[in-house]
This record gives C-alpha cells, sequence and structure tokens, in this order.
C-alpha cells in the first residue's frame, strides 16, 4: 500500500513540478556574455538581476539542467533491434567438409522491457531534470543575495569613505585653528604638530577606505563575471532604510530551497519505481531465416529468450531507493522547516537593528555634533585644551562609522528576508 501510495505521489508532484519549472530562467538558454551594463549609477536591483542573470553558477546549473533534459529525451528511447548472420557446418570432416553441407541464418531481435521500465525510466529522468532545474534555481537565489548583499557593503565603503574625507578635512580646518593660536602665543608648538598628526593619520584612512570601495566594486563585478568594474557606482538612496520593510510572515512553499527539497524527493520516489520494475525480467524475441546450402532449401526461425530471476530480483536496490526516498522526504521537511525558523529569526534580527540605528542616527549623532562643535569653539577661545577637542572629534568620527555599521546591518538582515520570501528584488520586480 506504502508503494502505491508512493507512486501516486510522485505521478502527481512531478508535472506540478514542472510546471512551476517552466516559468524558471533556468530553462532559457544561457548566455556567456554579460548583460547589458545599466545607465546611470548601478542600483541593487540592478545588481540583482544582473547576477541572477549573468553568474558563472548559474549559466553552469542551467547548462546542467538543460542535459539533465536531453538525458531523460534519452530515457525514453527504446532499444534498438539487434541484426545477426551466421554460417555453421562448413570446413569440417566427413559430410561437412568444405562448404557443401554449411547454412546461412540471417535473424533481427528485439528486447522489450516488461515492468514498465522504460516508462518508469523516463519518468525517473523526467524528475532528475526537475530536480536540475530546481537546484538551478537554488544557484540563481544565492547568487542574487550575494550581489545583493555585496551591493549593500559597497554602498556602506562608500559612505565610510565620504566619512573619511570629511573628517580629513575637518582635520585639515582644526590644523589652521591650532596654528593660528600658537602663532598668538596661546598655544605650544607641540600642539600644532600633534594636529598636523592627526591630519596625517585621517588623509591615511581616506586613502584605505577609498581602496576598499574599490575592492568591494570588483568582487560585486565578479559575481557575473566581469574582471573589472563595469558599472557606475551606486548613489546612496534618499529613503529611510527602515521605512519599506517585507512583510513578516510570508508563504514559504516557492523557496528555491524547498523546491529543491521536493523535486529530489519525487525524484527518489521515481528512482524507487523505477528499481521496483527491475524485478521483472526483460523478454528477447527473435526471428529470422535459415537456409541449407545442401538442399537448397531455406525455413523460418522464431525463438523467445527470457532470464530466469532466481538469484537476483533487484529487492535490495529497490529497498536502497526507498530509504532514500524516505530520506529525501524527511529532509523536505527540514528543509521547510528551517526555512521558518529562519524567517523568524530575520525578524527579530531586523527589529534590533532598526532599534539601533535609529538611535544611533537620531540620538548619538546629534550629540557627538554638538560636542564636537562646543570643544572646537572652546579650544579656539581657550577654555578647552586639545586633548579634550582631539577626543571629542575622534568620538564624532567613531559615531558617523557606527551609524553607517548600524544601517549596513539593518539593510542586510532586511534584504536576507526579502530573498527568503521571494519579495522584490528577488521576484523580478522593482520598488
Amino acid at each position: 500500500m506504502k508503494s502505491l501510495y508512493r507512486g501516486a505521489l510522485a505521478s502527481l508532484a512531478l508535472p506540478i513540478l514542472a510546471g512551476a519549472a517552466q516559468a524558471e530562467p533556468c530553462l532559457q538558454v544561457p548566455s556567456t556574455t554579460v548583460s547589458t551594463v545599466e545607465r546611470g549609477p548601478l542600483t541593487l536591483e540592478g545588481a540583482v538581476s544582473r547576477a541572477g542573470n549573468a553568474s558563472p553558477e548559474v549559466l553552469l546549473a542551467a547548462l546542467e539542467a538543460r542535459a539533465a533534459s536531453a538525458d531523460a529525451d534519452q530515457a525514453g528511447r527504446r532499444l534498438n533491434p539487434a541484426i545477426s548472420l551466421e554460417t555453421e557446418n562448413f570446413a569440417g570432416s566427413g559430410g561437412f567438409q568444405g562448404f557443401d553441407s554449411y547454412e546461412t541464418t540471417l535473424a533481427f531481435e528485439q528486447t522489450f522491457r516488461l515492468g514498465g521500465k522504460r516508462r518508469l525510466s523516463e519518468r525517473a529522468a523526467r524528475a532528475d531534470a526537475v530536480r536540475a532545474r530546481a537546484e538551478c534555481g537554488v544557484q540563481r537565489l544565492e547568487a542574487e543575495a550575494l550581489a545583493g548583499e555585496l551591493f549593500l557593503q559597497l554602498q556602506a565603503a562608500i559612505d565610510l569613505a565620504d566619512v573619511a574625507d570629511s573628517s580629513a578635512a575637518l582635520s585639515g580646518e582644526f590644523v589652521d585653528i591650532v596654528a593660528r593660536r600658537v602663532e598668538a602665543g596661546a598655544g605650544a608648538p607641540p600642539e600644532l604638530a600633534r594636529a598636523r598628526a592627526e591630519a596625517a593619520a585621517l588623509k591615511a584612512v581616506a586613502d584605505k577606505a577609498r581602496g576598499e570601495v574599490e575592492a568591494v566594486a570588483l568582487a560585486l563585478a565578479s559575481i557575473w563575471g566581469s574582471s573589472s568594474v563595469d558599472f557606475e557606482l551606486p548613489a546612496r538612496p534618499t529613503d529611510d532604510p527602515g521605512s519599506a520593510l517585507p512583510p513578516e510572515r510570508a508563504n514559504m512553499s516557492g523557496h528555491p530551497r524547498l523546491d529543491a527539497a521536493r523535486a529530489n524527493a519525487a525524484a527518489r520516489l521515481a528512482a524507487t519505481e523505477r528499481a521496483r520494475a527491475g524485478a521483472w525480467p526483460d523478454v528477447t524475441v527473435t526471428a529470422g531465416v535459415r537456409r541449407f546450402e545442401d538442399t537448397g532449401d531455406s525455413a523460418f526461425l522464431a525463438g523467445i529468450s527470457l532470464p530466469l530471476p532466481v538469484f537476483d530480483q533487484n529487492r535490495d536496490a529497490t529497498r536502497a531507493a526507498g530509504i532514500r526516498a524516505d530520506g529525501a522526504e524527511l529532509n523536505a521537511r527540514a528543509v521547510e522547516a528551517r526555512l521558518r525558523a529562519e524567517q523568524a529569526s530575520l525578524v527579530a534580527r531586523i527589529r534590533a537593528a532598526q532599534q539601533s540605528f535609529q538611535r544611533l542616527r537620531d540620538e548619538a549623532l546629534p550629540l557627538a555634533e554638538e560636542a564636537y562643535a562646543s570643544a572646537a569653539e572652546g579650544y579656539r577661545v581657550g577654555k578647552f585644551d586639545l586633548t579634550t577637542t582631539l577626543d571629542a572629534r575622534r568620538s564624532l568620527i567613531e559615531t558617523r562609522a557606527d551609524v553607517i555599521a548600524s544601517q549596513l546591518v539593518l539593510e542586510t538582515e532586511t534584504l536576507r528576508l526579502r530573498a527568503l520570501i521571494g519579495a522584490a528584488p528577488f521576484n523580478g520586480d522593482t520598488q
């Protein structure tokens, strides 16, 4: 009864999965060329789209899916017939000397696979093709998600570079203030040297930040197979990063990882049915004609060959396939549970990241800016010493960097949730 249930489930699941897979880009003929560079600054949607369409890993998976489809076509072919020509009873002894008594037989053989082997083999191969397309979908989502995260890292690197540049410019302005105090005799010469040293260090940080921007941009371009930065650097959007959060709950039934797990389960079920059919022996039918040279007569012949399933009835292979089918069903349920747990975890992290970002941006940063402005003015008029002012500036720089890092965490976690539930830009739409 269990085997009948599995067979029915496999026959129902395969058309459904095949129909879902036909909408996937992995069925399209992949292109080995990098997609067209979009005009203007690179956007998140553009980076995700280019990665999904031109990533070498996706192209390889798409080619493998096409190869699996060709294997399925081959599995449905019938066995070729065989032709044989035999000559016997010649060049012997006695009455069989020479070629006066030889016999010639021309025969055709055709093997028929019983138990529905050809049909079940084709079904199993089709299931493997669906699984290959589903795995291509997983590769596509992984490439898109990686490109999206690198895009956000690139934006953060650009922001950090801007902060480093502004900090270096701020330090240059403060050097002028220190220099005027030293010239007026209100400050000691070592203060000017210290201020210049701090300014030089900040300029070095700015140089390193610009290099990091280039490195992240190259890493992003490599996702779609480019060896150079073939896009214009992105611009920071003006909207609030926490203003367009995805829904906290969504249907996970269409996630590529779950589709792949279910396709694998269907493929294992089909493989079990194919292995069970292996218990049926194949029948070979022979038909031909024989000519007797000594009399000039001819006669037809016919035969049938059937292996006796005495020692091997393919039971072990069937049992192994059934065990793997049970494992695939267990894995599909586990994947669905993990996806739901991951969704809940991402929602919790997004809430915490949103609160942290808003507190840093709306409370800590304005206070740090006010503290430095007061310290710089107090130093200029002689109320504060140099150390207090430099500490206030260092705190301001660190707070600006913390705001950028906090925003990156919020945007990254939000992006991962969007990828998990199939929201834009991972559904082909843009916001």
